[in-house]
C-alpha cells in the first residue's frame, strides 16, 4: 500500500470518526495501522504508522456535558472572542443585564473579521462564560440567558 493510500485511508477515517463523535479510532491489519484521535468537535488528527496486528478499536468521546439553566447561546465560528466594541469600551453585556432579542451580545473575530453575537431571546444574562480574548471554537457555550 502507498503512503498516499494510507493518507487517503487516515482522512477518511478521521471524517468518519468526525461524524460519529468518536474520541479515538484504530485499524491494524498485518500491512499497517491507522489511528485517528479527535481533540475538539471539529478537529480531527490522525497519526499513520505500520505495525503488524489483526484489530480495530473503537471509543467513544467522553465528555461531561454541563447543563444551564436558560438559553445558551453557542458559537457559530472560531475565532477570538470579544465582550465589548473595543478595548477601552464597557463589555456589551455583564451578568444580571437584560437583553432583547437581536441584540448584540460580543463580537468573535475570525480571519480579521468581526462577527457580531446576537441575542436569540429576550431575558437576564446568567453567565458569562468566557472572558474577553479567549479563542473560543465551533459551538462553545458562550453566554447563558435566563
Amino acid at each position: 500500500m502507498e503512503i498516499n493510500d494510507l493518507k487517503e485511508l487516515a482522512f477518511a477515517f478521521a471524517d468518519k470518526a468526525a461524524q460519529k463523535n468518536l474520541a479515538k479510532l484504530a485499524v491494524k491489519t498485518d500491512e499497517f495501522s491507522i489511528t485517528v484521535e479527535t481533540h475538539a468537535p471539529v478537529a480531527a488528527a490522525a497519526a499513520v504508522s505500520t505495525a503488524p496486528a489483526a484489530e480495530v478499536a473503537v471509543q467513544q468521546a467522553e465528555k461531561p456535558e454541563e447543563q444551564f439553566d436558560g438559553t445558551v447561546v453557542f458559537a457559530p465560528l472560531v475565532g477570538t472572542f470579544y465582550a465589548a466594541n473595543a478595548p477601552e469600551e464597557p463589555p456589551l453585556v455583564e451578568v444580571g443585564d437584560s437583553v432583547r432579542k437581536g441584540q448584540t451580545l460580543c463580537i468573535i473575530e475570525a480571519m480579521k473579521t468581526m462577527n457580531t453575537i446576537e441575542c436569540p431571546c429576550d431575558g437576564k444574562v446568567s453567565r458569562v462564560l468566557v472572558q474577553n480574548g479567549d479563542l473560543v471554537e465551533y459551538n462553545q457555550p458562550l453566554i447563558v440567558i435566563a
